[in-house]
């Protein structure tokens, strides 16, 4: 059994594996077996799409869900994470997902723990599994990342989908650009060329924006005009090639980051990437807990 907390310490052929993987359970309807197998979501942060598509998964492939809620827990007593998943381990539970906001808590857990940690989503960090189902939704449409032109456009300095894309998009051959404010670039991301949207609108094959997240915000900002100067608007989408394609990882604020009425327009695939969440999740279970 595997932890599956980065996509950083898995190779370049594994990644491409998965999302092969991912793509046969899709067109075949099938899943993975774990058929009275254990497994308990940790979710300190708020969450849908991860959180139930983990669920579906995990449903999917005969898995036996143990509920979690961190209201209604001992977390509210102050047990800690540690704690927690070593009480999960104790009654029985085979491996936990969790999503937490410090970044890297799981440090504290792998090597400590006899059981795998798949990760939710930690911090500003990295989300591993929403790299996977984004990079799922870019090879269905063109079957390759060489030379692909990807534009990360929002609030990047506090998104770990950024975050985990920029890195995994680079080893596998994209061209990677960041359009944001100057108060929202990270210089730590070195994989790619911060520019403004206009500026490679024409040129993208990928345009993958990114929620505003005023709650890990220490101050406000005005986003008043924000779609206008930032965003995706009609007037850059109809700039876009015609090939090209919109992507977000959700939720959204409408009509900041995107014109509301792009979110299911021709080129968007907003939608079916969390219909290929299921799926990328289906294969990170067989390899965390099968290493298949």
């Amino acid at each position: 059994m595997k932890n599956f907390v980065t996509l950083d310490d898995i190779s370049n052929d594994q990644i491409m594996a998965l999302i092969k993987e991912a793509v046969h359970y899709k067109q075949t309807g099938t899943a993975p077996d774990f058929a009275g197998f254990y497994i308990s979501n940790l979710f300190y942060e708020n969450s849908t799409r991860t959180k139930l598509s983990f669920e579906m998964a995990e449903k999917k492939s005969g898995m036996q869900v143990i509920h979690f809620d961190v209201e209604t827990s001992s977390v509210k007593k102050g047990e800690t994470l540690y704690d927690t998943v070593r009480t999960l381990e104790s009654i029985g539970v085979q491996a936990v997902v969790v999503r937490h906001g410090q970044e890297r808590y799981y440090d504290e857990l792998i090597g400590h723990v006899g059981i795998p940690v798949i990760s939710g989503g930690d911090g500003c960090g990295d989300h591993p599994s929403q790299s996977l189902l984004d990079l799922v939704t870019i090879y269905e449409e063109f079957g390759t990342f060489e030379g692909l032109k990807v534009v990360i456009a929002g609030d990047i300095l506090h998104s770990r989908v950024a975050h985990s894309n920029a890195k995994i998009m680079k080893r596998l051959g994209a061209e990677l650009f960041f359009a944001t404010p100057a108060y929202w670039q990270d210089a730590s991301l070195r994989e790619g060329e911060f520019v403004h949207l206009d500026d490679v609108i024409e040129t993208a094959d990928v345009v993958m924006l990114l929620r505003i997240q005023n709650e890990r915000h220490a101050k406000s900002y005005n986003q008043d005009n924000f779609l206008d100067v930032y965003g995706l608007s009609k007037e850059r989408e109809a700039k876009m090639k015609t090939e090209a394609i919109i992507m977000h990882p959700a939720p959204i604020n409408r009509d900041v980051e995107i014109d509301g009425d792009l979110i299911e327009s021709e080129k968007s695939r907003i939608f079916p990437q969390m219909n290929n969440g299921v799926y990328a999740r289906m294969a990170i279970l067989n390899y965390a807990l099968k290493g298949e």
